[in-house]
């Protein structure tokens, strides 16, 4: 009897896969962004969840440009993709709204459902995919990073208190754009190199005020 695991690929033989790569190095930059999350060092949690976000579009763009790559390679690059989502954009703002609260209890369930809602749109996304090639179902989750981290710039200017509510009530507004039965766009092409600036311009933003401040 034939073993039906003679010639499946080793999971090892993935991680070679270029825009698998891409994606782990991705998925470091939302660990580290968790751990600085987790100590209240929120400029680098920002800069780094940014990278995450590049590495995230760079890993699609690499993925669809190179030739040869076989079904179990895309297939298997579509999950791990997705995997690293929940990661970097529903633990990684979950930590970041408790962590920035103090780890105030009666901040939970708003982390609970930021992480739900994340787990909800990404099943979603994997059985649906795309409403056409420009338009997703809901809002993406990478908006909501890339938004909060424009946002958290003023944070100085309010008492903490107020700003972890503010911040907890904009992720409320997130989750029900992310579920929301409404098409939103699907940037591309030349957003990618709106991103690199976006990611370039805040990361020396935030280093500025990480040596102002200290």
């Amino acid at each position: 009897m034939t073993n039906r695991h003679t010639h499946q690929p080793t999971m090892l033989s993935f991680a070679t896969d270029l825009p698998n790569i891409c994606s782990l190095i991705g998925l470091l930059a939302a660990m580290i962004a968790i751990y600085y999350a987790i100590i209240g060092n929120f400029s680098i949690a920002i800069i780094s969840i940014l990278w995450a976000v590049l590495f995230d579009w760079t890993d699609g763009i690499i993925a669809r440009k190179m030739k040869g790559r076989t079904e179990h390679q895309r297939a298997f690059g579509s999950q791990l993709d997705s995997l690293i989502d929940i990661v970097s954009f529903g633990v990684f703002p979950a930590v970041f709204l408790l962590s920035f609260a103090n780890f105030n209890p009666w901040f939970l369930p708003g982390a609970f459902l930021i992480v739900a809602a994340s787990s909800l749109r990404l099943s979603y996304f994997n059985i649906f995919g795309l409403v056409d090639d420009k338009s997703y179902m809901g809002l993406a989750l990478d908006n909501n990073v890339i938004i909060l981290a424009f946002i958290f710039l003023f944070h100085g200017f309010f008492d903490q208190t107020i700003f972890a509510i503010s911040l907890h009530i904009l992720f409320m507004l997130f989750l029900l754009l992310n579920l929301a039965p409404i098409k939103t766009p699907k940037f591309s092409g030349k957003w990618f190199y709106v991103l690199i600036a976006y990611t370039v311009a805040l990361t020396i933003l935030y280093s500025f005020m990480l040596i102002y401040r200290g």
